[in-house]
């Protein structure tokens, strides 16, 4: 498999920075919040979601520095909703990223009050001048997440995937719980990323279409991993998804299908790619090609 492109590995190491200054090391009363806050923040991943901001915000004319603290912004609401979804009352993980899960480390009290915190710290930093981006660009960005995290969006899909649990779901069951669950924050990342810019609803809508198709294939790829990937390299056990009764794409279609969905939905997403311009199609369909292409 190819690594990752390049401008993901910048863009990840510039938001490693930001997100330690947004979220220092703090003696205090309450530093153990700030402990079990950074455990979760710092410790890697894709950082898929802040990627695609940045990137939308740049072809949109924008630099991309200037949506580093938007971006941050984001990581934290994604890194919140992971130590909520391994809590044993979701779907109780002990590892994430091949470490021991928040809760397994902090407690179940503060592993709750951690997300909490990384949720409320996210819209402080959404809601603080940024410089370079224009108060209503900014605020019409910070609906965009509010919205794309909430009921309507990521929260709404955790509540459609618990109550799926030990029966059968239907396919519009399923698309509805992952364009919801996974699928609206990276769609959610990359609309924020033109409206920081003050870009056209055109340009607007379509890095929406392209971050709702990229995330179904995305987690299309993620239940495949489950079945076929590495616990090394996942970073977590393998096989989790069916011990805990989820419904995924691959026990609904089988991998074969999913194979050709992730390819449809790929396709799908360069369409939309195309209003950015060569350049920019390049850019986004290399970043697409990778993830559907990943071992981990």
């Amino acid at each position: 498999m190819s690594s990752a492109p390049v401008k993901l590995k910048i863009y990840a190491e510039m938001l490693e920075k930001e997100l330690e200054r947004l979220m220092p090391k703090e003696e205090c009363l309450q530093s153990e919040i700030f402990e079990a806050c950074r455990y979760s923040l710092l410790e890697g991943g894709k950082r898929l979601r802040p990627f695609f901001c940045m990137t939308f915000f740049e072809l949109c004319g924008g630099k991309a520095e200037d949506a580093l603290s938007f971006a941050a912004g984001i990581e934290m609401i994604q890194s919140y909703s992971l130590i909520h979804d391994d809590l044993p009352c979701m779907d109780d993980s002990d590892y994430r990223r091949g470490k021991l899960s928040n809760h397994k480390v902090y407690g179940y009290s503060t592993a709750v009050l951690a997300g909490d915190a990384l949720l409320n710290r996210a819209f402080e930093v959404f809601t603080s001048p940024m410089e370079g981006i224009k108060p209503l660009d900014q605020l019409a960005a910070a609906n965009v997440m509010g919205t794309a995290s909430g009921v309507y969006g990521m929260v709404g899909g955790q509540v459609i995937d618990l109550a799926l649990e030990n029966r059968q779901c239907t396919a519009e069951e399923l698309e509805k719980m992952v364009s919801l669950k996974t699928g609206a924050l990276i769609a959610g990342s990359c609309k924020s990323g033109c409206c920081l810019a003050g870009a056209s609803l055109e340009k607007a809508e379509a890095a929406y279409n392209f971050g709702m198709a990229v995330g179904l294939a995305f987690q299309i790829r993620d239940d495949m991993l489950d079945l076929v990937g590495s616990s090394e390299q996942v970073g977590k056990p393998m096989g989790s998804d069916a011990e805990n009764n989820k419904n995924t794409y691959a026990s609904v279609y089988g991998l074969e299908k999913c194979e050709q969905l992730v390819k449809e939905l790929t396709d799908k997403a360069l369409e939309s790619a195309s209003v950015f311009g060569e350049e920019g199609k390049a850019v986004l369909s290399e970043i697409a090609l990778w993830l559907i292409n990943r071992t981990y």
